[in-house]
């Protein structure tokens, strides 16, 4: 089986694509797998790192307003049509699949006009335009959350399948995750992330947080402040002369073990990308979420919402946000062990822990019928 996975401009686009990609190498041992991405893209680094092979086409993101960069973008995108056939005349795949971005719409139309079989995967609560303009083409759209059906109005080509995420997700126990950051499992913790380069917003506000955490010693922080901001978030501690090098807290650059650091948390507080979230639901997380403002159709506050609504997560927007408000939220959570607990079983009953699985199924069933 020949298959063409594609997906490109941000990471939520990418990492679920070769999620999928290694999934249908692991399930089909004799699946030919072709990543195509914009040639300028981070796919291109991220995919043969990866391991899987990678052929670039023209294209970029389309500006917001008319002007000559959007005349000159939309060649681009004509001519990624062309490459896109050249493609696939020479590698005849028998499946398609997109998860979104840029890149996807030349190469799942053209497939799909050809009469490949194609897929969607929708990461986001809010579909973006060109998931919404695809799903008219392809045989099946594959979502991440229940509100999005809505948003597409063709219920019988959407299947709910979750978002895949690391295998280790809810499956390290509160033991092993605060003893592998050297803390106690019987105190209430609290994990702060805003992303790898980081969230400024966020970090200036959990300044006041760990102030008043001062006077309230039995609470564990991991605060992981992102690569960008981590130096001038230790500033503002200095600056506050709050001392940070504590038993208890652990202000990180940058938090790879994500698995330890869910499973040793009581409480997330954390931006609302769909990775983010998948992640938290299978973790079975109560979370304090905060969408990025400057996110494409401000997606991440739909995803937010749906949490909101199950009745897992506190919603602050990123405009609203200050160190009062943050601490008001926090303090308040973390002193009522079943409020959090509540909001845990509401995360655990959104999540799809075998999303990886079921795409791989669909895949595999569009291919073969």
């Amino acid at each position: 089986m020949r298959v063409i996975v594609t997906g490109g401009g941000t990471g939520g686009h990418i990492y679920p694509a070769l999620a999928i990609a290694q999934g249908l190498k692991e399930r089909a041992k004799d699946c030919e797998i072709l990543y195509v991405g914009i040639r300028s893209g981070m796919e291109a680094r991220l995919v043969p790192d990866a391991g899987f092979s990678f052929q670039g086409v023209s294209g970029q993101g389309l500006p917001r307003k008319i002007s000559w960069e959007m005349l000159k973008t939309a060649g681009k995108s004509f001519k990624a049509l062309w490459e896109t056939k050249e493609i696939l005349r020479k590698f005849k795949p028998d499946l398609v699949v997109g998860t979104g971005g840029y890149v996807s719409g030349p190469v799942v139309l053209t497939a799909a006009l050809f009469g490949i079989p194609t897929l969607l995967h929708e990461q986001n609560a809010l579909p973006g335009i060109t998931n919404k303009i695809l799903a008219r083409f392809v045989k099946k759209v594959l979502v991440t959350f229940p509100e999005s059906v809505a948003y597409f109005g063709l219920s019988g080509k959407i299947v709910l399948v979750g978002l895949p995420v690391r295998p280790e997700i809810g499956k390290v126990s509160r033991e092993a995750g605060t003893g592998h950051f050297g803390l106690k499992p019987d105190r209430p913790t609290l994990l702060v992330t805003g992303g790898s380069r980081g969230a400024r917003s966020l970090n200036q506000a959990m300044v006041t947080v760990l102030e008043r955490f001062g006077e309230w010693p039995e609470v564990q922080v991991i605060w992981a402040t992102g690569k960008e901001t981590y130096h001038e978030t230790l500033k503002a501690l200095k600056d506050r002369k709050v001392q940070w090098e504590r038993p208890q807290w652990r202000v990180l650059e940058y938090l790879k073990d994500m698995p330890e650091a869910y499973a040793a948390a009581d409480l997330c507080v954390s931006r609302a990308g769909a990775a983010s979230l998948a992640e938290l639901m299978v973790a079975g997380k109560a979370s304090i979420l905060i969408p990025y403002p400057l996110a494409a159709e401000n997606h991440q506050e739909h995803n937010a919402q749906a949490l909101v609504q199950a009745g897992a997560a506190r919603l602050i927007l990123d405009g609203e946000l200050n160190g009062e408000r943050l601490w008001q939220d926090v303090s308040h959570l973390l002193g009522e062990r079943a409020k959090l607990e509540t909001m845990a079983r509401g995360a655990r009953k959104l999540a799809q822990p075998e999303a990886l699985a079921k795409i791989v199924d669909v895949c595999l069933q569009t291919a073969w019928t």
